[in-house]
């Protein structure tokens, strides 16, 4: 058979097994029955305006729900507005996700009930999600304050969640670029990847050095960003190591997404300090504030989203042809899925009232204050830590079982 045959033959079974994958994977969920593909947005839409109404009551409530004044539970509207309202709609928004969280854990197959329960029954869960945030303003005030101190654990569950995520996703990368499959056709784009997030880090550094700490006064943000550059140099050389190996891809990735926590950490500060020049200059142009507000509530809502696709959904190794067996399981998990979005719920109350239920935050503010820019800290050192954990756990794992075989 020549050479051209052959090609041909290679790529008609090619053609054949992917159109055989796309009959039985796409096409069963996205065309027939109930659409768990979709109901991921539909959920992620319910979710970002569930937060947007916590935002108006904190920002907007006095004004216009003066009528909160009848209900026994608010004391004359004071304890169902600004940080407390914020907290009743939240509670509301977890309510409904860790409901359809105890009611969809253990899914697999897309014949059970509760696969349909979690892809339709659209009318229901809308007129649910809008019970669920009305009745917590009948809640006494009490309940709803020990709930702002439990949604700082939540919150913080999120936050470790959605860094296992990150890093998961980082290390794979790097994992598939240097396989032997992919090892010399990415080698120049890893190289070039790499060295744009080393150059990306660098300037950002530099950046924070000249806006937030323009005077050897400002301590503790020097503090913040030179120990983000000793992470950054850390990280990378526990990487490079000859034990390791894991080269410059994950951890210049890593450096530019904990110098990206560092600033974010430096901007929660409170814009009257004077190392925060920017932040004054950001709340005196009020549509910059605004533009700010308005990206940072959005980048929060799909932060949450694509944290709650397991992975499942996220398969790195995929064989080429569904099985039989595996052929009706679902997509991904609904219960991690929903579960995510309670604990995010929490977390978006956390940014709306700056990690401090006797906060007063200021209108189209989000994550400002003491208590978000240590928040933020302590994530960047933990991001650090856990990445660092990950290089060397195989090694130090690896001579324990020698010294407990020996």
């Amino acid at each position: 058979m020549s050479t051209s045959s052959r090609w041909e033959e290679m790529e008609g079974t090619s053609s054949e097994r992917c159109m055989e994958f796309m009959e039985n994977s796409c096409c069963r969920h996205l065309c027939t029955g109930p659409n768990p593909w979709m109901a991921r947005f539909v959920y992620g839409l319910m979710f970002l305006v569930m937060n947007l109404f916590a935002w108006v009551v904190r920002d907007y409530g006095h004004g216009a729900l003066s009528e909160l004044e009848r209900l026994k539970g608010c004391q004359g509207a004071r304890d169902c507005l600004g940080t407390e309202g914020v907290l009743r709609v939240s509670f509301g928004c977890f309510i409904f996700y860790f409901t359809m969280f105890l009611s969809t854990v253990g899914t697999t197959k897309l014949n059970d009930p509760r696969d349909s329960w979690h892809s339709g029954w659209w009318s229901a869960k809308i007129l649910m999600s809008i019970a669920l945030m009305v009745l917590p303003f009948f809640v006494p005030s009490a309940f709803i304050q020990f709930y702002g101190k439990f949604a700082h654990f939540g919150a913080g569950v999120f936050l470790l969640i959605q860094l296992i995520s990150i890093i998961s996703f980082i290390t794979w990368l790097n994992d598939c670029c240097l396989s032997e499959k992919y090892a010399d056709r990415c080698r120049v784009q890893v190289l070039i990847i790499s060295i744009a997030a080393y150059v990306a880090s660098l300037l950002g550094i530099v950046m924070m050095y000249v806006w937030y700490a323009p005077k050897l006064s400002c301590l503790l943000n020097i503090c913040f960003i030179t120990w983000t550059v000793v992470l950054i140099q850390l990280m990378t050389c526990v990487s490079l190591h000859s034990k390791v190996n894991g080269g410059l891809l994950t951890p210049g990735l890593m450096g530019l997404y904990i110098v990206f926590i560092c600033w974010c950490a430096i901007r929660s500060e409170p814009p009257t300090e004077t190392c925060s020049s920017k932040a004054e200059a950001a709340m005196k142009a009020d549509w910059l504030t605004i533009i700010s507000f308005i990206i940072a509530l959005l980048a929060m809502a799909i932060a949450t989203f694509a944290t709650g696709i397991d992975s499942k959904s996220f398969q790195f190794k995929k064989e080429e042809a569904p099985s039989e067996e595996n052929k009706d399981d679902v997509p991904y998990g609904y219960g991690f899925f929903h579960f995510v979005f309670s604990v995010g719920a929490m977390y978006f109350a956390m940014l709306l009232i700056g990690w401090n239920a006797h906060h007063t935050m200021q209108k189209w503010t989000i994550d400002v204050g003491w208590a978000s820019t240590w928040v933020r800290i302590a994530n960047e050192w933990l991001a650090a830590c856990v990445y660092i954990w990950m290089l060397v756990a195989p090694l130090v794992l690896k001579n324990r079982r020698r010294a407990e075989s020996t």
